[in-house]
């Protein structure tokens, strides 16, 4: 990850073995390591369409800030292990988030090319999320025993996008579309999604796992397990410590973010159809997009050859709002955010090989604005009050000029007001009361004690455990990974969760 001072992505690319499906077609091997290069060769000529392909295909060079080669026998002394993956990544983003930086690793990659393995891992084999996760609390313990005025909170939040739509892997009772929103201090966040406090590793697995068995998992010709939405696993780590010689708070609060792409395969060769291969749209949107801002950020951080970036449109305007996947991840991508990119690549597949290695060369070229987040918390609760109390006197119509006539309803009446960063804004008197209600929510979310979230998280935890009890799914503590409920097969957990909504309410 990029230190102090350099803010470009650091870009990653993780090369996994056959597997027994390119085997059993006799498949050869396309990539060669050599380095941080990575090395993409033409396949051998077989067919007639692939004679006239060969011309258009060649042997392709990139390099990238490591190249890991996990495709021959462990044993191998170039071969890269989960440890290795961890050592070089999760141990840096763990630095940065202590630091008091947000950080951010997401891993990219057509679907069963190693992504959901490097991030989450196969039973004894831990990917980088739980690898983090037992290191996080090693160094809080470490932390408070060499330092008593130290003290450290650490809340979890899991979501999926699916289909364009936002769910709450943590809170059952989160059955629906959720919404995001954007603040002009705090960015985008989800609307009323749970942060659940966890005080050990062997909580924060049993919430990894319990989320990911409410993934929705479909099969696809590709892979019979593949995934076919976006995990975002948000650790929130806040750190107080009292300056007793100052008789001095401070404070920071680092947003750490481990991101596991859907698969980004092409829909003809998947061979999905109807609900498939909506799901297959809405995926490529917004991997199609991730791709499109990508490139701006690219062009605007001066990705033309080491030139600086022309002023253009590509430096005016980044689309990030184009799906809800980029819309969240604004901060991780040319913002407020040390960043890593983990390419996931098949050893056998040319075509889609080359999309995520192109994908992957432009993600390196992005520069990112990282700052520590000291004291954002009281911050932000300041604004936010001065914003709720404009709001409030304008909704009361309580300034000389605005009047309002209590017979013609609140979305009719329009309201002039100067926001934060000094322009005019006209919007309803109706959009003005929901805005002073989402300041209230963020407020009251701020201002939340450590004694109330951890009620709120022993509520979501029973309601969560009933729900799978009554669906006949345990949590194997000692399993992390990524599961296909036993008893209800491959038809989504979140669906089930929904009928279940009036019991838990």
């Amino acid at each position: 990850m990029a230190e102090a001072g350099d803010g470009n992505i650091k870009v990653v690319v993780r090369c996994r073995p056959l597997n027994s499906r390119e085997l059993a077609r006799g498949a050869k091997p396309l990539i060669r390591m050599s380095g941080n290069q990575t090395f993409l060769d033409p396949p051998e000529v077989g067919s007639q369409q692939d004679a006239k392909r060969a011309t258009e295909r060649k042997m392709m060079a990139f390099s990238f800030d490591k190249s890991y080669w996990s495709a021959g026998p462990r044993d191998e002394p170039e071969y890269c292990s989960q440890q290795t993956l961890y050592d070089d990544l999760g141990k840096e983003l763990l630095d940065h988030g202590f630091a008091g930086f947000n950080a951010c690793i997401l891993a990219y990659g057509q679907t069963g090319s190693g992504k959901s393995y490097s991030m989450m891992g196969y039973g004894p084999d831990k990917g980088i999320i739980p690898l983090t996760c037992s290191e996080l609390f090693v160094r809080v313990d470490d932390r408070k025993a060499a330092d008593p005025n130290i003290n450290f909170t650490v809340e979890v939040s899991y979501i999926e996008i699916y289909n364009e739509k936002v769910r709450d892997l943590l809170n059952p009772k989160n059955t629906g579309n959720l919404r995001v929103r954007e603040h002009p201090s705090l960015g985008p966040y989800v609307e009323d999604l749970s942060k659940l406090v966890v005080r050990g590793y062997d909580e924060m697995m049993t919430l990894m796992d319990e989320g990911n068995k409410a993934r929705t998992v479909a099969a696809t010709n590709m892979n019979e397990t593949s995934s076919r939405s976006h995990a975002v696993f948000t650790l929130l780590l806040t750190m107080k410590r009292h300056d007793t010689d100052a008789n001095l708070d401070t404070e920071k609060v680092s947003r750490i973010s481990l991101v596991d792409l859907a698969g980004s395969e092409r829909a003809n060769s998947t061979g999905a159809t109807g609900q498939r291969l909506k799901e297959g749209a809405n995926i490529n949107k917004s991997l199609t997009t991730l791709g499109k801002v990508i490139s701006s950020l690219a062009l605007a951080s001066g990705g033309d050859g080491g030139k600086k970036g022309k002023k253009g449109k590509a430096d005016e305007f980044v689309p990030y709002r184009d799906s809800v996947l980029t819309w969240l991840l604004k901060d991780s991508l040319g913002g407020n955010s040390k960043t890593a990119m983990i390419a996931a690549i098949s050893p056998a597949d040319y075509e889609e090989t080359l999309s995520t290695l192109r994908y992957a060369d432009q993600a390196k070229k992005i520069k990112n604005k990282a700052v520590v987040n000291e004291d954002p918390n009281a911050k932000l609760v300041r604004e936010l009050k001065e914003e709720l109390e404009m709001l409030r006197a304008k909704v009361s119509g309580s300034t000389s000029e605005d009047i309002y006539d209590p017979k013609v309803p609140p979305e009719k009446q329009k309201v002039t007001y100067q926001a934060k960063d000094g322009t005019l804004k006209t919007v309803t008197k109706a959009e003005l009361q929901e805005q002073m209600e989402t300041s209230e929510k963020l407020i009251k979310g701020l201002n939340e004690t450590w004694e109330e979230k951890m009620t709120r998280t022993q509520e979501v935890q029973k309601e969560r455990e009933k729900a799978l009890e009554e669906l006949g799914i345990s949590v194997e503590r000692d399993m992390v990974g990524v599961h296909t409920p036993k008893k209800v097969g491959l038809r989504p957990l979140f669906w089930l969760l929904a009928e279940l909504r009036n019991v838990l309410v």
